[in-house]
């Protein structure tokens, strides 16, 4: 075979495996949808609104703008939340917002993720990727780091876990100020 004719020859076995290489992987089954968390919810609900209350007192009013329920597991996925806290006499106390969280309705814990701003009404500031309440133990912590200002104190650190108001607050790795102090013996 003359070497114009063998090249040739190779050439065009190289174009039909290409082709059909090409062709192949336009055919086949192509998935029809995807499963989203709305496909799986046994309720969704938008512009969602909900009172919390301990023995008629308001403790919290969650809003999203929109909630996945889930029966089964007594959890809520939402998105774009924004709740407001209240003490037990019902006063305003702070705020949270973040992109989205979940909500584990029969024991109350939750957990906020994404850009999560705490701002209490004193003007104190807590920042963090994620924030969990445990209603059981009456704590939030994170394992990310955060920054939390109020007027006479700056913590910031990889993780905390703190009562609600801030006011024992457990930082890993942290940094921070705190005003003027005197140490013992000084």
């Amino acid at each position: 075979m003359p070497k114009t004719t063998s090249l040739c020859y190779a050439f065009s076995c190289y174009a039909v495996l290409c082709g059909v290489a090409v062709g192949g992987c336009e055919s086949g089954i192509k998935p029809t949808a995807t499963i989203t968390a709305a496909d799986t919810a046994d309720q969704v609900l938008i512009d969602m609104s909900h009172y919390m209350t301990t023995a008629g007192i308001q403790r919290a009013h969650v809003r999203a703008d929109t909630a996945y329920m889930y029966s089964p597991m007594q959890t809520a996925e939402l998105r774009a939340v924004h709740i407001t806290f209240y003490d037990p006499r019902g006063a305003e106390t702070s705020t949270l917002t973040a992109r989205e969280g979940t909500y584990h309705w029969r024991p109350g814990d939750m957990e906020a993720r994404g850009n999560v701003i705490v701002v209490r009404t004193d003007g104190a500031t807590l920042r963090t990727e994620v924030l969990r309440y445990s209603q059981a133990k009456n704590q939030v912590s994170s394992d990310k780091p955060f920054v939390f200002d109020e007027p006479n104190r700056h913590i910031e650190g990889k993780g905390f876990t703190s009562d609600p108001d801030f006011k024992v607050v457990t930082a890993l790795q942290p940094q921070g100020r705190a005003g003027q102090f005197t140490l013992p013996n000084q």
